[in-house]
């Protein structure tokens, strides 16, 4: 036989695994397998290694990570000289991960986010896949994908998109055994993922709050019996009819709570051993922190972002679009559904209302709280969208919903490239643009026309594919193009970059009334004095170090700390950053400061940004 017959002979058998492949591309759900998924990376990992982590959030989370790499402390995070104590210690624990995989912060901070955001997609779509079809998990995939408010917080590197998968994993599991099961593994699972998210953020437990519609159910379904068959008690009680795969009785129910306790043990075991047995008081002090005042009192007495009892109503409104623009058609419809006790539409659409009462009881309210929430969401809504999608007005709320996202990106960007707006000016000046914003209108432009062409390509014929296809374009133009430009401005790596290179490699930084981006970018051997302490102390420290070296040392302090002592003639404004005015003080720039020098105009302020 020749060798070319040997060859055919080869190819033609059908275990070789190259024909798989011509099967996958002629399969309709794989060609949409394959779009999504790449649109996925594409979107939320556009601009990964592009940019430094920005305020509020990111640099305290990659400070910490980064003095747990450097200190080898992993257990007790620290904040400068200070211990951490506002969150657990997971998601820096998979950000210190990260650099330690990659070598680079600049991926190691964003990559958690990532992958937790990716995650949390493909929970979504298998769950869609089992409770109904293929289809519906790929639109399930997609709304969800295309959401401003997960893809936003996607792509920061924040811990709630890691919360959001350890609790969508958890609804996961949970579901797999109540609906699809039998499956105690996954049940088990459910709950070690729950357990996983609170040692991320104390939160992490509400996904168990899917169990309740089932306690409920238990316990009416001895009342519905005792009612009339046709009576109104028994009709409004006919939900309780679901059936329930869990009972106290059965012995590997407590597999369950079992691992939810081994995941939470996990951290807080060996926390709360050696702060007990250490005998510092700075560790009993952490302790009581993070187990007490961040978790029940945080919740029961909010000391930040106080928000009327409505303001979640708002988020969902708001940033959960364009989901939300098919709410008028999927309320009626998931009416009927609840009327015959589906509870594939049950258990989440309870859970989901649970979540939004549960964060709406405290004063202190943040949009990313509910972020939680939406996956399953869009699991609800996912069944219903092939039907709404054929409807018109749907259709033509799509395509509006474009235009005027693409009208608003143009006329921006235009504006600032053209023209002289007034915002533009503030952000200039904010920002400290060398071009005069010209590559940041540039962005913006590139947005508005890339979205444009998606209209021109689809819009009237398909307005969805236009929308989507144009949400896709927004936020990897913006990982590309946007978030380059504004870097310098937003993590405070210009100002440090300028302040280094103006002391030179010989002399030592000291920080005072300083955000934690400005100790992550600065040079090895800055030193600090302490973050929550006030500006006053601090002040306080950083003088008396700075006397014990007058030729070695230099202040590095914000605007409205620095005290009128101070000769600003002799001092430098190294520059602007985070909206702050930043200076360098050398100690000839001191004219008679006293041991404790009074804070111009009574500041003293270390809120976060």
């Amino acid at each position: 036989m020749s060798g070319g017959a040997v060859a055919r002979q080869a190819l033609s058998t059908r275990h070789f695994p190259l024909r798989i492949i011509p099967r996958m591309f002629k399969n309709p759900l794989s060609h949409h397998a394959w779009l999504f998924w790449v649109a996925a990376w594409l979107v939320l990992g556009a601009g990964l290694g592009l940019r430094d982590p920005w305020p509020a959030d990111e640099p305290r989370f990659a400070l910490v990570a980064k003095q747990m790499v450097e200190s080898g402390q992993w257990l007790f995070p620290h904040r400068g000289v200070e211990l951490y104590s506002d969150k657990p210690p997971l998601f820096m624990w998979t950000e210190a991960v990260s650099y330690l995989i990659t070598g680079n912060w600049r991926v190691a901070f964003l990559l958690p986010s990532l992958l937790a955001a990716l995650g949390t997609l493909w929970c979504v779509v298998d769950l869609g896949r089992r409770l109904w079809t293929p289809r519906v998990g790929y639109y399930a995939g997609w709304a969800l994908l295309t959401t401003l408010h997960f893809a936003y917080q996607a792509k920061k590197a924040q811990i709630d998109p890691s919360v959001v998968f350890w609790i969508t994993f958890a609804n996961y599991g949970l579901l797999r055994h109540l609906l699809t099961g039998p499956a105690w593994r996954w049940w088990a699972l459910g709950w070690f993922a729950a357990g996983i998210g609170v040692i991320t953020k104390g939160v992490g437990a509400i996904a168990l709050l899917m169990l309740l519609p089932l306690a409920l159910a238990a316990l009416l379904r001895p009342l519905q019996a005792r009612l009339a068959p046709d009576g109104f008690g028994a009709r409004a009680l006919a939900w309780v009819r679901m059936p329930v795969r869990v009972g106290i009785a059965n012995p590997r129910f407590w597999l369950g709570p079992l691992a939810f306790v081994v995941a939470v043990s996990l951290w807080l075991a060996p926390m709360v051993l050696v702060a007990t047995q250490s005998g510092d008081p700075s560790y009993q002090a952490y302790l009581n922190d993070i187990l007490f005042r961040q978790t029940a009192g945080r919740y029961a007495k909010s000391w930040d972002h106080p928000q009327p009892v409505w303001y979640h109503l708002g988020v969902m409104f708001s940033m959960w679009l364009p989901l939300m623009l098919a709410l008028p058609w999927a309320l009626r419809a998931w009416g009927r559904r609840l009327g015959r006790a589906d509870a594939r539409y049950l258990l989440p659409l309870a859970w989901w209302a649970l979540v939004i009462v549960f964060f709406s009881i405290p004063s202190g309210k943040r949009d990313v709280y509910i972020l939680p929430a939406l996956p399953m969401a869009c699991l609800m809504f996912a069944p219903l969208l092939p039907g709404i999608l054929r409807r018109a007005w749907p259709r033509r709320i799509a395509l509006g919903f474009t235009v005027a996202l693409v009208a608003a990106m143009l006329t921006v960007g235009l504006s600032m490239w053209f023209g002289d707006p007034k915002f533009e000016a503030r952000l200039i000046a904010e920002r400290g643009f060398t071009d005069h914003g010209r590559a940041l209108a540039a962005g913006v432009t590139a947005i508005g026309a890339w979205g444009a062409a998606c209209l021109l390509w689809s819009g009237r014929r398909r307005p969805v594919r236009a929308m989507l296809a144009t949400l896709c374009g927004v936020w990897v133009c913006y990982g590309l193009l946007i978030t380059p430009v504004l870097n310098d401005s937003s993590s405070a790596r210009g100002v440090m970059t300028r302040a280094a290179q103006r002391i030179g490699a010989d002399v030592e930084l000291g920080l005072v009334a300083w955000k934690e981006q400005n100790l992550l970018m600065s040079q090895p051997g800055t030193v600090n004095f302490g973050f929550r302490m006030g500006w006053q102390k601090q002040l306080e420290l950083g003088l008396a170090w700075q006397a014990r070296a007058p030729d070695a040392r230099v202040l590095f302090v914000q605007a409205p700390a620095v005290p009128d002592c101070v000769d600003r003639g002799k001092a430098e404004m190294i520059g602007r950053s985070n909206r702050r005015e930043w200076w360098l003080v050398p100690y000839a720039a001191r004219t008679g400061c006293p041991a404790s020098p009074p804070l111009p105009r009574n500041e003293d302020d270390h809120e976060y940004d």
